[in-house]
């Protein structure tokens, strides 16, 4: 079922978020609600999307890009689901990148994020996980991990001169956005 995507301005995308118990993980209503997660995000083209974002204050987030015509010029990233999940960075280096969000529909904005992270987590079945992710798949993990803890993109954009709508970046900032992708990958990968 796709769910209805909490907008900027609802308090529960400000809140932190609590973590999902171990004993409630194989419940029938949270797998199915795991699975809307899932639907509501594929449904929306997002990159990514987390509990707060449909109105629900638990530590859990998924991320996927696979021909996603919203990001085209974002690698692919297989479907994970990151329940209690921890992110440590694991270098100094920081590239910018412009970010939307579901929750924030047309603003984009140029944002700092960790080229190489750690992840910690729950799979959706309650078993443990660690996975170094890199690159610009590394700022998708770590925007909807800044979802957990009440932090929306905008936050962290250092220059706002860098803000605009979704027309104004198609027309004046996607080209170049797509080579500093290109060269992120090609140090980074993914």
């Amino acid at each position: 079922m796709v769910l209805e995507i909490t907008q900027i301005g609802n308090p529960v995308l400000r809140d932190i978020c609590v973590e999902v118990p171990k004993d409630r993980l194989l419940d029938e209503d949270f797998q199915a609600f795991v699975d809307d997660l899932i639907e509501t995000k594929r449904h929306a083209n997002g990159a990514g999307i987390a509990a707060p974002q449909v109105g629900e204050p638990w530590r859990i987030f998924v991320v996927e890009v696979k021909d996603n015509p919203r990001y085209p010029y974002k690698p692919e990233a297989v479907l994970t689901v990151c329940i209690n999940p921890k992110i440590t960075f694991l270098t100094k280096e920081r590239y910018d990148n412009y970010e939307g969000c579901l929750s924030i529909p047309d603003l984009r904005g140029k944002v700092p994020r960790c080229p190489l992270i750690r992840v910690e987590a729950l799979d959706r079945n309650g078993k443990k996980f660690t996975r170094e992710v890199k690159g610009i798949t590394a700022g998708t993990f770590q925007h909807e991990n800044d979802h957990l803890d009440g932090i929306l993109f905008p936050d962290r954009v250092t220059d706002y001169h860098s803000l605009s709508t979704w027309a104004e970046f198609k027309l004046r900032q996607e080209d170049g956005v797509r080579t500093s992708v290109e060269a992120i990958v090609a140090k980074w990968g993914e």
